[in-house]
This record gives structure tokens, C-alpha cells and sequence, in this order.
């Protein structure tokens, strides 16, 4: 489905944030992007999302280059915060990018209050995002990718602001989605290495900037996946523990 060959991405200032990195991504796969932080892995969503464009190489989604944002996809950041509108119900925000649909109103109401349902939030719809936990924020913005039915889910540290008990719970979250919408392909980058191994069908370790791909590395877990039993499992420990190494040793001989 997503094809990443030899993209590199320098800056205007002459900073080169990653380098020939190549990747391939079949349909339905969720794959874990890890590495040192500044290694460019969120340089490299936002090549993908075509939010940047390469200096050099190509990205070709479903065939096709991809030279401006595909249709088909959807974004979820960090900072939830700032992604969403807080003069909106959160209904509202859900139902806002399904214009681009040519959804009727009618239509993106139902959609959104469907998708608010599908992460728990579906009592909530007339709440105001100043009104919600941080988790239950990010939960909105996952339902407002959702509700707009992408074949390709971005997700850039989405995680990585919440406390550790809503980190885990947006994690089963995302698995659950993953396991309702099986033809979605979703690229996840995080920092936590626990996380990455605990979701993910494939974890993809960065080297240090710039970036390029240091190791790819399947995970072979049985599901369902559950937090502490997961976890718990010998092929778990090894994996992560892999992963860990792969990230400090380069971390390290960076710094």
C-alpha cells in the first residue's frame, strides 16, 4: 500500500533530518516507528501525510505519488490541545473535516456520533473539549480520524501527553479500532518502546539524525493483547528489550 523509497528531507537551513530511508507498508499493517529523539521521525510522518515534501526520493501511496495530502488519510497529533476547537461541541469537532465528503449535516452528525460511540464518547457528544481529561480529549481527536473512514491513520506521539493509566487505556483503544477497521494501515511514532512493541504489528527503529532505518523488526505476539499478561510474555521482554538497545546504542554514540 505505502511505499517510502530513499526519502531524504533537509531543511532550509541545511539540516538534514533523515536520509534514504526506505519502507514498505502492506494494507492493514500498524507499524511502530521508534528511535533517538531529533532523528526525524516526525519529519518523516509529515512527508508521508504530504504536509512535506522530500528533497529527495518518492513516497507512492496505493500506486500513486504522493504530491500533496492524499484523501484517503488522517492525522492524529500530539497535541490535542491545539487540534481541537474548543467554541465546538465535540460532536461538532468529530463532524467538521467530513465537509470534505460532502457529507450533509444530518449525515456528519450521524457519522460523528457513531465514531464518538466507537471510543467511549458517545454520551459526551454536546461536551465541550475544556470540559474533558486529557485522554478523553485525544479520544475525540482518534474519533474525528475515524469518523472520517482514512485507509491510512498517521499518528505522531499521540500518547505522549497523557498519564500512564490513559496511555494504556488509549493503547487498548487503538487496538480495538485496529481490530474493527482491519483494511486500515496505520504508522504509529512513539517514544515508548513498551508501546511500540505492545501495538504494533512491525517496529521500525531510526538511527540517529538523520534518520534512516537502523532495523525492522516483526513482533510476533498472540491476541488478544492485554496489558500486564502481554507484557508478561518471554517473546515481549526479548522484543522490547531488542528494540531498546538498538535505539540507546545509537542514542549514545550520538550524544
Amino acid at each position: 500500500m505505502l511505499d517510502i523509497e530513499d526519502v531524504t528531507h533537509a531543511y532550509a537551513d541545511g539540516l538534514v533530518a533523515i536520509r534514504g530511508v526506505r519502507l514498505q507498508v502492506a494494507a492493514g499493517e500498524l507499524v511502530s516507528i521508534v528511535g533517538p529523539s531529533g532523528c526525524g521521525k516526525s519529519t518523516l510522518l509529515r512527508c508521508v501525510a504530504g504536509l512535506v515534501r522530500p528533497t529527495e526520493g518518492r513516497i507512492v501511496l496505493d500506486g500513486r505519488p504522493v504530491e500533496g495530502v492524499p484523501d484517503d488519510l488522517a492525522f492524529v497529533f500530539q497535541d490535542y490541545g491545539r487540534s481541537l476547537y474548543p467554541w465546538l461541541s465535540i460532536r461538532d469537532n468529530v463532524a467538521l473535516p467530513l465537509r470534505r465528503r460532502g457529507l450533509d449535516r444530518r449525515a456528519r452528525r450521524a457519522a460523528a456520533q457513531e465514531a464518538l460511540a466507537q471510543v467511549g464518547l458517545g454520551d459526551a457528544a454536546r461536551r465541550h473539549p475544556m470540559q474533558l481529561s486529557g485522554g478523553m480529549q485525544q479520544r475525540v481527536a482518534i474519533a474525528r480520524a475515524l469518523a472520517y473512514g482514512p485507509r491510512l491513520l498517521l499518528m505522531d506521539e499521540p500518547f505522549g501527553s497523557v498519564d500512564a493509566q490513559a496511555r494504556e487505556d488509549l493503547e487498548d483503544l487503538l487496538l480495538r479500532v485496529r481490530g474493527a477497521s482491519p483494511g486500515m494501515t496505520i504508522l504509529l511514532v512513539t517514544h515508548d518502546i513498551d508501546e511500540s512493541v505492545y501495538v504494533g504489528d512491525r517496529v521500525v527503529v531510526l538511527s540517529g539524525a538523520p534518520g534512516a532505518v537502523r532495523a525492522d523488526l516483526p513482533v510476533d505476539l498472540p491476541g488478544p493483547r492485554e496489558q500486564i499478561a502481554t507484557r508478561e510474555l518471554p517473546a515481549f521482554v526479548h522484543l522490547r528489550a531488542e528494540v531498546g538497545r538498538l535505539v540507546r546504542e545509537r542514542a549514545e554514540t550520538v550524544q
